[in-house]
């Protein structure tokens, strides 16, 4: 004889707990609970250490200026560039592509473990020349100030031309390349799509370059160039084989830049 509190087949030979009708429905805010990928937790937190790097980069850039010569402060520079930067990721995708924001839209461990390697790379060159070479002058001709107020405007007009970019492509733009068209896909050829085909790649790739004119680092500069160049060679190729195939001859007749 069979438990009296052991659930009992029904006529299908399922137990009430196996059937389809009282199956419990999925929650549909689990995609925001911690460790999901919209975890509001880890967006959170995030935020506020994006937030914490950007406010000692500050202090560390005003104190170092105002307290020594030491061209130190450019290295509390590129912290400052890089929290701005990440939190411009996800606020951009939050503000006007809503619904795919999520944790990894802060960009934080993109192409792991080659971005952090890089930027890894660019914080020592500058420490090391900072601190053993001060006195190195290795921009030629004596053209140090000059290149680093290019990075500084470098810097600025990158950010800005990615950031507006993705705020005007809305939920056109997606940091991964779409390899099927959604609904929601639209080809944008007005505002600064009307000048630039690819906006948020010009705008990350000079800012690449910018923070390490800012920083001085011959080394990186070279390999930011290069491995830039070719990272996003590569990328438009392939997204611009996807775009043919969504818009067909109309993405053909949109500016190239």
């Amino acid at each position: 004889m069979a438990n009296s509190f052991e659930p009992q087949p029904d006529h299908h030979g399922l137990t009430p707990r196996d059937s389809p009708i009282l199956r419990e429905p999925e929650n549909p805010l689990k995609p925001f609970y911690p460790g999901q990928p919209k975890s509001l937790s880890g967006i959170a937190l995030r935020a506020f250490c994006l937030g914490m790097a950007f406010s000692a980069s500050i202090i560390g850039i005003v104190s170092i200026l105002y307290f020594t010569n030491s061209p130190m402060w450019r290295v509390p520079f590129f912290l400052l560039s890089l929290s701005t930067f990440h939190f411009l990721e996800f606020w951009t995708t939050a503000e006007r592509n809503t619904t795919v924001a999520a944790v990894d839209s802060f960009l934080l461990t993109a192409n792991w473990p080659a971005y952090a390697i890089a930027h890894s790379a660019a914080f020592i060159e500058c420490i090391v020349v900072t601190v053993f070479f001060p006195n190195r002058h290795w921009a030629p001709f004596n053209s140090g100030r000059l290149l680093l107020v290019a990075g500084l405007f470098l810097v600025t007009v990158g950010q800005a031309v990615r950031s507006i970019a993705m705020l005007h492509a809305g939920a056109s733009f997606n940091h991964k390349i779409q390899t099927r068209r959604a609904q929601s896909h639209l080809l944008v050829t007005t505002g600064i799509y009307g000048w630039l085909r690819h906006p948020s790649y010009f705008g990350f790739f000079y800012w690449g370059l910018g923070t390490q004119l800012v920083l001085g680092n011959t080394i990186c500069f070279v390999f930011y160039s290069a491995v830039l160049f070719q990272f996003f060679q590569n990328r438009v190729k392939v997204e611009e084989e996807k775009l043919v195939q969504f818009f067909g001859d109309d993405y053909g007749r949109t500016t190239i830049g």
